[in-house]
């Protein structure tokens, strides 16, 4: 039950659920014209509905309402106050109605970013199965590795892989992406298969990869039996985009750390072999990434509840 202490401490230009069931039993006295039809349209006991009332005319310091034995009567302060009241109630109920219909059917635009190799090998692949669940919700789907202005260009999440740089993004960890170091059998029967990852420094040709953000290539991070060993190689090409990385490494280009589920097809078919297999390459977390001061809207809930949902279901080939 409201109280007068719990109407008086709020914000003058605010107001509590309590102060909110008081103006909705005001406006329905007044529809009403009696406490006790009100309070059967309410479905409230007619002594909470006439305590709701008293609260709200202490808390405004006005009387609202006139009472008699036979009727109820609007004062002018009531009168003012019903205008504004009912249009208020009116927008809450249906702002609280097109929630409750979004969260059981969400619509809009969703504007999302990944790279490439999760656009093309993980996600597009499972849409249609999304937009069966969801078909009212579009995606607009932002592809590539490039710096994004997340604010500017009004971008919803992002599902991005390694170390975020930006701290200011919300980050929600949804799993994990196995390295594998591969190369194709004619490189390794031109060059030899290596046994120990500081080969690599100077005998063989590595595909690198390299932060467009930086210019600075990425090194080969190697651990067994808690021995560590870190690699710069040499490199014929080094490249930005997953999916570029792993056609270089098929063309015999060099040894590549690949993803294990961007490789797996081609490790299942011969053209290209494990490299140095009892080493350990480092996992690299996944992350769905938000946009700072958003509101995380119902579409964006659904969508990164179905990632989340997708990259369990494929653990196996992205692990």
């Amino acid at each position: 039950m409201a109280s007068l202490s719990q109407f008086s401490n709020n914000e003058p230009t605010g107001f509590s659920m309590d102060q909110l069931s008081a103006m909705r039993a005001f406006v329905r006295v007044v529809d009403t014209g009696s406490f006790t039809r009100a309070a059967a349209a309410l479905g409230t006991p007619k002594a909470t509905v006439s305590n709701l009332i008293q609260n709200l005319e202490s808390h405004l310091q006005t009387k609202l309402l006139n009472r008699t034995t036979r009727r109820v009567m609007v004062t002018t302060d009531g009168a003012l106050y019903y205008e504004r009241a009912v249009r208020i109630v009116a927008e809450v109920d249906e702002l609280d109605g097109s929630l409750s219909r979004s969260r059981i059917n969400p619509g809009g635009r969703l504007r999302v970013e990944m790279a490439g190799a999760f656009a093309d090998l993980l996600v597009i692949p499972a849409l249609a199965q999304f937009h069966s669940r969801y078909p009212d919700i579009q995606i607009d789907l932002g592809v590539g590795d490039r710096t994004v202005d997340y604010l500017a260009e009004n971008v919803d999440c992002a599902l991005r892989a390694g170390v975020l740089k930006d701290e200011s993004l919300i980050a929600r960890k949804v799993g994990e992406m196995n390295i594998i170091a591969c190369a194709t059998p004619h490189y390794l029967e031109t060059f030899g298969t290596p046994q120990h990852p500081t080969e690599l420094t100077g005998q063989h040709h590595c595909v690198n990869y390299f932060m467009a953000q930086t210019n600075r290539t990425v090194p080969f991070e190697f651990s067994r039996a808690g021995e560590r060993v870190e690699v710069n190689s040499r490199y014929i090409v080094s490249v930005n985009d997953a999916r570029s990385h792993l056609a270089a490494a098929l063309c015999g280009l060099g040894i590549a750390p690949l993803a294990k589920f961007m490789a797996d097809d081609a490790l299942a078919s011969g053209q290209l072999v494990p490299v140095l297999p009892e080493w350990q390459i480092a996992p690299i977390p996944l992350f769905v990434v938000y946009p700072p001061n958003r509101h995380l809207s119902n579409k964006v809930r659904f969508f990164v509840d179905w990632i989340v949902q997708l990259l369990a279901v494929s653990q196996s080939r992205v692990s």
